[in-house]
């Protein structure tokens, strides 16, 4: 059965939920992964952001630990994706699951749909216990309407690193793809300011961070908490183009795997 019947039926909506549905539940059965993600970003706002505490940024009107929900929150769900798509697409891809996949009728979308869907709730979490880590241990006190502009920015800002992430996946073996991944998001995340306000860091660095995607996001979260006073369209403009410019490299990389187990 070809993928074209599924989607003529209108069948792809379920398929979809129920492989959201397995994401879920291996992510529920497999804590060591998920504790990890969230712990990680939460931990340095413990460290760093509490340690700030009443500070202000240069030339801001928020508070150090009002600004580093932002940054670190913008930490987070870049790790999230990409650990959750390039690691765990490179797992199941040495495991043989992707070859199975491919052979059944259920279409690539869904798949990696999931995969998203699930990088996004992971990145809903993340942001909503630093917010309420800042809101309580923190002292952060933001408008609702800010602190909801924040998850969404978040959450949705998150597409490009969701498409690089599955990149790495294709490009990188399962025992290649950790350390490849934290090569990329660790530097990437220092560099785009996302530990320390940008403010903070070297001229040099400060100058190459508009070509780093977490930097337009970090832009984009710090904009909804009155933090950053830059054009939020074009932080938006580059997040499209870094999402293109990925998915093309993730799409290529699917079609070259693919020539190798079929071809």
């Amino acid at each position: 059965m070809s993928s074209i019947p599924i989607f003529a039926s209108g069948r792809l909506p379920r398929i979809l939920a129920f492989e959201i549905k397995s994401e879920f539940l291996k992510v529920v059965r497999m804590p060591a992964y998920v504790i990890p993600v969230v712990a990680f970003p939460a931990l340095f706002y413990v460290v760093f952001g509490l340690a700030f505490g009443g500070g202000q940024p240069p030339g801001m009107p928020i508070t150090m630990a009002a600004y580093l929900i932002a940054t670190y929150g913008t930490f987070g769900v870049v790790g999230a994706a990409l650990f959750g798509l390039g690691v765990g697409v490179a797992t199941e891809r040495g495991q043989g699951w992707l070859t199975l996949k491919r052979a059944s009728p259920m279409p690539p979308i869904a798949y990696f749909g999931a995969k998203v869907a699930m990088s996004m709730v992971l990145g809903a979490v993340i942001a909503i216990v630093l917010l309420t880590l800042g809101a309580t241990i923190g002292k952060v006190s933001l408008p609702a309407t800010s602190w909801i502009a924040l998850v969404l920015t978040l959450v949705f800002g998150a597409a490009p690193f969701c498409a690089l992430g599955c990149a790495i996946g294709y490009l990188a073996g399962p025992n290649s793809a950790p350390p490849i991944t934290n090569l990329i998001y660790l530097p990437m995340a220092l560099c785009s300011g996302l530990w320390l306000p940008i403010e903070f860091l070297p001229s040099a660095i400060r100058a190459m961070a508009p070509a780093l995607p977490p930097y337009h996001l970090a832009r984009l979260a710090l904009g909804t908490i009155g933090a950053d006073y830059s054009s939020a369209l074009g932080h938006v403009a580059a997040l499209a183009g870094f999402t293109v410019v990925f998915l093309l490299l993730a799409v290529a990389a699917y079609r070259r795997d693919e020539g190798k187990t079929y071809g």
